[in-house]
């Protein structure tokens, strides 16, 4: 960029008591990092990955000051690399973006062009951060399962963590495409939204557990997507029919699990990872158009609250207060 200028940005500072501060600040194009591709950002989400950066979670982020945000969509600015033109639409998400590479939460940011990938003609900047890694991980759930021979006609499928991103676009997603869902929350208070997002039946995620001292449980879900980790994993995978799978895509809980081998040598069932951060760049542009086609949802702006840039510190602390519902869209510029 040849002629500098100033834009916004969420910014995270490590204070000398070693607590960790966030507000919205200028800054200069002159700052951003010696990459090829300048993006001027329009719609980022939050992540839970983006509260621990903001909260100063060194395995997220290691230097500071930070600007957090792994999920970007907006114009091209330039690109050296000649791979986008000028005023193209982008999406941008994984890799080191938000980590330890300026986010999505400023207005402006400098990346290795083959960060980026060429938004769907069917869908907007702003549709697609209602998406946003969230949408994108839930997305990659179902496809693996797919992969592995799902379908509707197989029986009821359970998803954990229903209230959070990755969970309230799943249940979304699931049902659009025929299946009955179980989601399991530890928000009995949300029930009804649960059940308007496509969830048949709505139990607590403790009653996950409540097969913990057994090898193996009564088997009771077609195939599952955990957001959790730790004992709830563990827990499903006991209970899924045989043949069946259950995808990994989250820690909230822990990212440690105690099991036996049996569920997978007794009934044939699935432990499926879900990476949505190093994915080849072929499957993240082949991602983004079956969320921009079949499995584009009718109804999005429901499944999200939308805020403005200066909202970000107050609603990045609702994760840590387990306080988050559904997706939340930022409004960057």
């Amino acid at each position: 960029m040849s002629i500098t200028s100033t834009f916004k940005a969420l910014v995270v500072e490590e204070n000398n008591d070693q607590t960790f501060s966030k507000q919205i600040v200028q800054r200069s194009t002159s700052d951003l990092a010696d990459n090829d591709l300048i993006i001027d950002v329009k719609y980022s989400s939050l992540n839970f990955k983006d509260a621990m950066s903001a909260n100063g979670n060194k395995r997220i982020t290691q230097q500071y000051p930070h600007t957090p945000g792994i999920d970007a969509a907006g114009v091209v600015v330039s690109d050296r690399t000649g791979t986008f033109s000028h005023g193209q639409e982008v999406l941008v998400f994984g890799y080191d973006l938000g980590m330890n590479t300026a986010g999505g939460l400023g207005q402006k940011i400098a990346i290795p062009a083959d960060w980026a990938v060429e938004c769907p003609e069917n869908l907007s900047l702003r549709k697609s951060m209602i998406y946003g890694t969230g949408g994108i991980t839930a997305a990659l759930c179902i496809q693996k399962l797919e992969k592995m021979g799902m379908k509707p006609s197989d029986g009821k499928v359970a998803v954990t963590g229903a209230t959070g991103g990755v969970g309230s676009i799943s249940i979304a997603l699931l049902k659009q495409l025929g299946y009955e869902v179980v989601a399991f929350s530890g928000k009995p208070e949300q029930s009804d939204y649960l059940r308007r997002l496509g969830a048949s039946e709505v139990l607590h995620r403790d009653d996950i557990n409540k097969v913990q001292d057994k090898p193996a449980g009564k088997e009771i879900w077609a195939n599952a997507i955990d957001t959790l980790g730790g004992d709830y994993l563990a827990n499903l995978l006991k209970q899924v029919k045989s043949g069946g799978a259950v995808t990994s895509c989250g820690l909230a809980s822990s990212p440690v699990f105690s099991m036996t081998v049996l569920p997978f040598i007794t009934r044939g069932v699935s432990l499926l990872g879900i990476d949505s951060v190093y994915i080849p760049l072929k499957e993240k542009k082949a991602i983004w158009q079956r969320v921009a086609t079949d499995m584009k949802l009718t109804n999005l702006d429901s499944y999200c609250e939308e805020i403005s840039l200066e909202q970000t510190p107050e609603y990045l602390d609702r994760f840590f207060k387990k306080q988050v519902v559904g997706r939340y869209l930022v409004k960057v510029s």
